[in-house]
């Protein structure tokens, strides 16, 4: 075996000068003399063997180099400059290799990325990687595929380091401060020119409403670079502190005022019901009996319309953030995902905050992890009260497909919200997730309710059926709530929406309204509110729906309120883009200049965790923990490490005795990804061997 290795050291890492043929030199000049036309016949192989990856399919990218022939060309223009880089060095072909196996390397994260998920990779994913690789029931890498990306990126890297040692040097002059330097330089400037030329004659575009549409349409290069390069908001050019002021003096003039406050508000709960589509509204579905209902009835009855959202397929986040803060993804650069980025260090203000000004609760109740998204640090800095993640709920039942919980959970977590807060009105925001995709292409549902004709393809025929029957399900859940809410004697107003449309290929010519961006919206109440129907945009929701109970607060809020449906749509959206990037990124002169709403101090969940005893098993190899509300994202902590933990139900947790020794403190945290801890319980105890002569732990509060 040492021979072997000795055999491979000499061979790939051992630098020996060899004497070449004339011919070999001959063939390194004529290179060396047509390396342009050469980069460029590697740039398009580059672009062509990417897409092939990202789409999983030849025949597919093949049909993107036919019908998007100028941007595949562009793609491959700008491969094509990250090659120009190889003529600062004398390693070229070590060079070369490492900007060729990086673009590839990006080509294969994001073929792995969409086997499993709709959003195609993008470089706020490069901030996510160890809470995407955590993620339960929704793992972006399968176990086989992360194993062969480690074991492909080890081999690159002892082929560089070979390459690096053994490589051949270009042994001419570099003029660094020449012909060199000049060519990058021309080639460098170039892109922005090129890329406005066209953005501008529609070559690729400058935003993407549906970012995994964009990436198919304009090339996986294009579109990851956009994404590194165009994040965040660009300065609208008539910014300044009259310009704010002149909005503001506008909405002051027209706005209402406030007539409740946080004891005589209704509750507003707002419900996030994900990939809902009314089956009556795509042309070519048929079902053999309607499976929503209650929506349909509450749509009949209560106000309701068309929501027109900035997603399709996938983005949840992006219409969520609209919804709850106001403000529009538009103004924001391409596969942008603000919670992600500019939330990550930037408090916002949104309906929770202005709610809160006046008293309310508010809430958030999601049976998903409280990491995804990021969306405990988003609601905090958006101002919410308290957040009930799935780590702090007892889940027991999934969906057909085992992927998601089933809805049902989310009523009583909401309930609970309410309960916890006797004397305040409560604004609860709740994001469901049963109707979630993938949706399975193999009949996964024994005898099901609801069929489906119109499809031909016999998988897409089955993904429909599993979908309709989820929809059943959301149904059922709507149902359910407006029923508990119902029996209580408060006043609640209720307001309803899809976020996206499902992944499954949908086109403006399958839908009814014409357009994949429009969802639906309903509302239910117990006021006697009036119906009254408007189509909406998606930051406008909310502030439609505080209007017609009497509550007029917020910067955004009352933008919407008072200036939504004027005659010169174009000045709303001006002033719009200035608002928005006062708040977030400008000096903030609607506040005054200062920090009018600061991040919250969120608390994960409603229920008090806590620890009463802890016993060594009869058998003496186990340890069981018992306390209450415990879940299966309860974990057990010893002297403040976390110990392997069995859940065994919602009052008993198990450990290894081995990870226990006589005196040491146990607590029980709730635990997210990456083992971030949403919540802690409310007390510790001290465990005492049965040798020691006691059975149970002492209990001390914190």
């Amino acid at each position: 075996m040492k021979k072997f290795f000795d055999v491979i050291k000499e061979k790939l890492f051992v630098k020996k000068d060899k004497i070449h043929s004339e011919k070999y030199y001959r063939t390194v000049d004529f290179f060396n003399k047509y390396s342009l036309v050469f980069h460029a016949l590697i740039a398009m192989t580059i672009v062509f063997a990417v897409e092939v990856i990202s789409r999983r399919n030849f025949i597919s990218a093949c049909k993107f180099v036919d019908t998007h022939t100028l941007a595949f060309m562009y793609n491959s223009f700008l491969v094509f400059v990250s090659l120009a880089l190889v003529y600062l060095f004398r390693r070229r072909a070590f060079a070369r290799v490492i900007i060729s196996g990086l673009w590839m390397i990006l080509g294969i994260i994001n073929g792995c990325v969409l086997s499993n998920r709709v959003t195609p990779f993008g470089y706020t994913d490069l901030k996510c990687i160890p809470e995407l690789l955590a993620m339960d029931n929704t793992n972006y890498f399968t176990a086989q595929q992360a194993t062969i990306v480690v074991i492909g990126l080890g081999s690159f890297a002892l082929f560089l380091i070979a390459l690096f040692i053994k490589g051949p040097r270009y042994s001419g002059k570099i003029h660094f401060a020449g012909t060199s330097v000049a060519f990058l330089t021309l080639l460098f400037v170039a892109i922005p020119v090129t890329t406005n030329v066209a953005q501008s004659t529609n070559i690729v575009a400058s935003y993407y409403s549906n970012i995994a549409q964009g990436y198919d349409d304009y090339g996986f290069v294009y579109s990851f670079s956009s994404t590194v390069v165009d994040r965040g908001m660009k300065k609208p050019e008539n910014y300044s502190a009259d310009a704010i002021e002149g909005i503001e003096d506008k909405v002051n003039s027209q706005k209402q005022t406030t007539t409740v406050d946080g004891k005589t508000g209704p509750n507003i709960i707002c419900v996030l019901l994900e990939s809902f589509c009314d089956p009556d509204e795509i042309n070519f579905l048929n079902v053999n009996k309607d499976p929503i209902p209650t929506f349909h009835s509450l749509e009949q009855n209560y106000s309701s319309g068309y929501l027109t959202v900035p997603v399709v397929g996938a983005g949840t986040a992006n219409t969520e953030f609209e919804v709850l803060t106001g403000l529009s993804m538009q103004y924001f650069g391409t596969g942008e995902y603000p919670y992600k980025t500019i939330l990550k260090q930037t408090d916002c203000e949104s309906i929770a905050s202005d709610l809160s000004n006046i008293g309310y609760a508010t809430h958030v109740v999601h049976n998903n992890g409280g990491n995804f998204y990021s969306r405990a640090n988003a609601f905090s800095q958006m101002g919410f009260d308290t957040f009930t993640s799935k780590e702090l709920m007892n889940i027991t039942e999934y969906t057909p497909n085992g992927s998601w919980p089933t809805d049902d959970i989310l009523v009583n977590e909401t309930m609970k919200t309410f309960d916890a807060t006797p004397d305040q009105s409560d604004f609860t925001y709740i994001i469901t997730v049963s109707t979630h995709g993938d949706y399975p292409k193999e009949p996964v549902i024994e005898n099901p309710e609801f069929t489906v004709s119109g499809v031909d393809d016999e998988g897409m025929a089955n993904a429909w059926t599993y979908y309709v029957n989820q929809l059943n399900a959301s149904d059922r859940f709507i149902s359910s709530l407006i029923d508990r809410l119902s029996k209580r004697d408060e006043d609640t107003i209720v307001v309803m929406f899809g976020d996206h449309l499902p992944t499954m290929g949908l086109k403006d010519s399958d839908m009814k309204s014409g357009d994949i961006y429009k969802t639906k919206y309903i509302t239910w109440n117990n006021m006697g509110l009036p119906k009254e129907d408007a189509d909406l945009y998606a930051y406008q929701l909310l502030a439609n729906t505080t209007n017609k109970v009497d509550i007029h607060e917020g910067t955004i809020m009352n933008y919407h309120q008072t200036q939504m449906g004027t005659a010169d749509e174009a000045s709303y959206d001006e002033g719009l883009d200035l608002l928005q990037y006062d708040l977030l990124y400008g000096k903030r002169y609607s506040y005054n200049e200062a920090d009018l709403y600061p991040a919250s101090d969120l608390v994960m969940g409603i229920d008090k965790v806590t620890v009463t005893s802890a016993a060594e098993s009869s058998t003496g190899d186990r340890v069981y923990v018992y306390g209450s509300n415990f879940t299966n994202w309860s974990k057990v902590y010893v002297n403040g490490e976390k110990a392997n933990t069995s859940y065994l139900s919602a009052s008993m947790l198990s450990i290894d005795r081995a990870d226990v020794e006589d005196g040491d403190t146990i607590t029980v945290c709730q635990v997210g990804s990456s083992d971030t801890i949403f919540r802690t319980s409310e007390n510790e105890v001290t465990f005492h061997s049965e040798g020691a002569g006691s059975t149970e732990s002492e209990s001390s509060a914190e």
